[in-house]
């Protein structure tokens, strides 16, 4: 079968071949579904696509540092949903490389073949500990995205913080929902209400404060309210 695009890097064209050699035509359709016809897959479920790409891992090892940023852009240019999905899990997995200007060229995959699937994965493995491990960086590249006009970016201004727990900056959970709040967007309603939910766990008192305090729309209230209703639950059958 013959590969799109040239040139591909080695390490690019091995895992492409390890995903060709399990296409699935009676899985890819109801995928490409899924993903409202935005992308192509070879039809690789999730559990044996993660076995596929750790066994590659394991015996090809990880990219080079000067191979690190082309790899990724060249899996993520690849028609297949399949390989953005492991140059997210490469990435997470290269962290020790990570460098201080590794964002400029991160932020493109959030901003290119933009979806759900790869927003929320780059915010919360990828974003959210390359903040803790550049912490100087933070508020101006974090700032930028919730004042952007992309609002996949706004989203991650939202959730680069869901697994901070109790080390999560609430001065900036709040002022970044704040502008946000009242819009119509539904992937930024919702990322409100799950970073909210997310953070009851760690803090419901404030939780439920916010919730109290700001208007928001009934979907990021109603999700927030989730994180305090089960915590109420759970002290209810204690």
């Amino acid at each position: 079968m013959k590969k799109p695009g040239n040139n591909l890097l080695p390490y690019v064209e091995g895992i492409r071949d390890k995903f060709s050699q399990h296409r699935n035509s009676v899985n890819s359709g109801p995928m490409k579904k899924y993903m409202r016809d935005q992308f192509e897959f070879f039809g690789i479920k999730s559990v044996l696509r993660r076995e596929l790409s750790k066994e590659y891992i394991k015996f090809v090892g990880l990219p080079s540092r000067n191979e690190l940023e082309k790899t990724i852009i060249q899996l993520w240019n690849q028609p297949e949903r399949e390989l953005q999905y492991f140059a997210m899990e490469l990435l997470a997995a290269s962290k020790k490389m990570w460098e201080p200007t590794d964002m400029k060229w991160i932020e493109k995959l959030v901003t290119t073949k933009s979806w759900w699937d790869t927003v929320d994965f780059l915010a919360s493995n990828v974003a959210g500990p390359w903040f803790r491990k550049f912490p100087e960086k933070k508020s101006e590249i974090t700032s930028r995205w919730n004042a952007s006009e992309n609002f996949w970016l706004q989203r991650m201004s939202i959730l680069f913080q869901l697994k901070y727990k109790a080390e999560t900056d609430t001065k900036i959970l709040r002022s970044y929902i704040l502008p946000l709040m009242e819009s119509k967007e539904f992937f930024i309603r919702k990322a409100i209400g799950w970073a909210l939910r997310e953070y009851a766990k760690t803090d419901p008192k404030f939780v439920s404060k916010l919730v109290k305090e700001l208007p928001l729309s009934p979907l990021s209230k109603k999700e927030a309210m989730k994180g305090i209703e089960r915590i109420r639950k759970r002290e209810e059958a204690l």
